[in-house]
């Protein structure tokens, strides 16, 4: 009864801070290495709503900040770090990108007359190269469901990418949905004692993480009951 009683008051916001919170966190601890100032502002972003954090900075001074403080302080923190993001224009969790001298060096090659078929591959656009990179990232090391990947990627709070980029990424990425969906629900089952109907909910959710009804029927029925 007790376990049922805690379940029906996990509320929207812990969840999305659970959520979304983990994400910026990951993602700004990511970006440090790459762009601080950006990495910086992201993991502040991330900690104004994540629950650890949040507990954390109450146990130690009794201090937390009011819902509409935390809101206004959570975007303006996530804004200054798109900002600076975007100023740099640089994309930091994908690797640099190796074909483009590739695709100079064949476009050089297809004007001589001696060019091979080999030479005359098509070339894919930086952007789509850098969208494929962070949805590895997403898809493998935060196990989320491929329409959660897709719109992270063309989000204006996320990565900003272009549609046809995103879908081009999420095309390609080499993911197994069904053990993300599974990874997620043994999230769910075992830090927030959720039932597996509830959690079947929370897979699925356009709020939650987007996973098919397939995806989230597999995930319930290899949870450990």
């Amino acid at each position: 009864m007790e376990t049922d009683k805690k379940t029906n008051k996990i509320g929207l916001g812990l969840i999305l801070g659970w959520g979304l919170g983990g994400i910026l966190v990951i993602g700004g601890l990511s970006e440090l290495f790459g762009k601080p100032a950006t990495g910086i502002f992201t993991l502040l972003a991330g900690l104004v709503i994540f629950p650890p954090a949040v507990k954390f900075l109450k146990t130690k001074t009794n201090f937390e900040l009011s819902r509409v403080l935390k809101i206004i302080v959570f975007f303006v923190l996530l804004g200054i770090g798109g900002t600076m993001a975007g100023a740099s224009g640089t994309p930091t969790m994908s690797s640099p990108d190796t074909n483009s001298q590739q695709v100079q060096q064949d476009k050089t090659n297809n004007s001589s007359p001696t060019a091979t078929s080999a030479n005359k591959q098509p070339s894919v656009p930086a952007e789509y190269t850098s969208a494929l990179n962070k949805a590895t990232t997403y898809a493998n090391t935060m196990h989320m469901s491929k329409r959660g990947v897709y719109d992270q990627l063309v989000s204006d709070y996320g990565e900003k990418f272009s549609a046809d980029a995103a879908q081009y990424a999420v095309d390609n990425v080499k993911a197994d949905w069904n053990a993300n969906a599974l990874a997620k629900a043994k999230t769910y089952q075992d830090t927030m004692s959720m039932s597996p109907s509830a959690i079947h909910d929370q897979l699925t959710s356009n709020a939650g993480e987007k996973f098919t009804q397939a995806e989230a029927d597999y995930a319930i029925q290899h949870l450990t009951q």
